[in-house]
C-alpha cells in the first residue's frame, strides 16, 4: 500500500471542521460574558451541547431504529467521568475566567496550548508516538504561546487570564487522552453525555454561587452557541480521533485559534502588537510541521476484539456469525487476527503499536 487510507484525508477534514466551529465560538463567547457571568456562561455552553446532541441522538434512535455507531458499554464509563470532570467543567471554567482578563486575539491564539499539552501526555503517559516533526511544532507553539503571555505579568492582568487559559487547555488535554479509548463508541452519545452532566454542574454551582439566569435570548444564544461550538465540535473530534489518533487530531485541532483569532480582530476592533504576530507565525510553523509529517515503517497488528463503526477493509477482513446484508459499513464486535505489513499510517483505533 503506497498511500494513507481515505480515512485519514477525511479525519484530517474532520479535525479541521471541529477547529473552525470551536474557533470561532471563543470571541462569540466573549461578546456574552458582558450580561453572563463565566461560571454560568460555561454552563450554559455545555448544557446547549448536550440537550441538543441528546435531542439528536434519540431522533435518530426512534426514526432510523439501530444505530450504526457502537454504544458506550460499562467500562468505557470511567473514561468518560474523567472527560467530564477536565473537559466539560474545570476546563470551561478556567477559560470563561481567563476571557474575562485576556484580549478575545490572544486567548484565542493561547488556545494552541491544547494541541501541545495533548501531545506531550499522549508521548509520556500514553505512549502514542510521536516523531521530532511534532517535537518542533510542539517547540514552536510553547514559544509563540510564551510570547502572548509574558506581555503583562501578574495577578489580576492579563498574565493571570493567561495562566487561567493554559490551566484550561491541560484540562482539555487530560479530557482529549481520556476519549482516545472510547473514540469507537457512537460520538454523539459520548459528547451529548459530557455536555448534559458537565453543563448541569457548572449551572448548578453558578447558581449556589448566587448567579441568576440571563435573559431568554442570551439564554438561547448561549445553548446554540455551545451546540455548534462545544457539541458538534466535539463530535468531529471524537470522529478524527478514530482515524488520526490523540497528537495528530490535536495538531489539526490547533487552527482553532488562528481563526478565532481573525474573528476576535474584526469584532472587538483590536489592534494587536508585533509581538501577536510573530506569535501566530510561530504558531503556523508549529501547525504546518504537525501536518506535514508522514510515518510509515513494518508493523504488526497484535489480535484485539472490540466494536466500533467499519467497513472490510485490509484491516477488517472478519466472517460474521449472524445473518448480514452486505450494507457497510457497520457496526458489530470484531475479531482482528494478527497482520504484519507496511503503509503510510497514524495512530488511529488500529494502529496503536509500540515502536522500537
Amino acid at each position: 500500500m503506497n498511500s494513507a487510507p481515505p480515512s485519514y484525508a477525511k479525519g484530517i477534514a474532520q479535525a479541521l471542521l471541529a477547529a473552525a466551529l470551536f474557533g470561532v465560538s471563543t470571541p462569540l463567547a466573549k461578546l456574552l460574558l458582558g450580561d453572563i457571568a463565566p461560571g454560568m456562561l460555561a454552563g450554559l455552553l455545555y448544557a446547549g451541547s448536550g440537550a441538543g446532541l441528546l435531542l439528536w441522538w434519540l431522533w435518530r434512535r426512534v426514526n432510523a431504529g439501530e444505530s450504526h455507531e457502537a454504544a458506550l458499554v460499562p467500562r468505557d464509563l470511567p473514561w468518560l467521568a474523567g472527560a467530564v470532570l477536565f473537559g466539560g467543567i474545570l476546563g470551561p471554567l478556567l477559560l470563561m475566567f481567563g476571557l474575562t482578563h485576556t484580549p478575545a486575539s490572544s486567548a484565542s491564539l493561547l488556545l494552541n496550548m491544547e494541541s501541545v499539552l495533548t501531545a506531550v501526555l499522549a508521548w509520556v503517559v500514553f505512549r502514542e508516538n510521536v516523531d521530532h516533526r511534532v517535537l518542533l511544532g510542539m517547540l514552536a507553539i510553547v514559544a509563540g504561546g510564551g510570547l502572548l503571555s509574558v506581555q503583562r505579568i501578574g495577578f489580576g492582568g492579563a498574565g493571570f487570564g493567561a495562566i487561567a487559559i493554559v490551566g484550561a487547555c491541560l484540562c482539555w488535554a487530560i479530557d482529549n487522552n481520556f476519549t482516545r479509548p472510547i473514540s469507537g463508541s457512537d460520538p454523539v452519545q459520548i459528547a451529548g453525555l459530557k455536555g448534559a452532566v458537565a453543563g448541569c454542574i457548572n449551572i448548578g454551582i453558578a447558581v449556589a454561587a448566587g448567579y441568576h439566569f440571563p435573559a431568554p435570548f442570551r439564554l438561547i444564544a448561549a445553548g446554540l452557541l455551545g451546540l455548534a461550538g462545544y457539541g458538534v465540535s466535539l463530535v468531529l473530534f471524537v470522529l478524527a480521533l478514530r482515524s488520526l489518533g490523540t497528537a495528530r487530531t490535536s495538531a489539526y485541532f490547533s487552527t482553532a485559534p488562528f481563526l478565532g483569532a481573525c474573528v476576535a480582530l474584526w469584532l472587538f476592533g483590536e489592534h494587536p502588537g508585533t509581538s501577536f504576530w510573530l506569535a501566530g507565525a510561530l504558531m503556523v510553523v508549529g501547525v504546518w510541521l504537525h501536518i506535514s509529517e508522514r510515518h510509515e515503517h513494518e508493523h504488526v497488528h497484535e489480535a484485539i476484539t472490540h466494536s466500533h463503526r467499519h467497513r472490510h477493509d485490509e484491516h477488517h477482513q472478519h466472517t460474521h456469525d449472524f445473518p448480514w446484508d452486505g450494507k457497510e459499513p457497520h457496526t458489530h464486535p470484531h475479531t482482528h487476527e494478527p497482520l504484519r505489513h507496511s503503509h503510510p499510517h497514524y495512530p488511529d483505533l488500529h494502529h496503536r503499536h509500540k515502536h522500537s
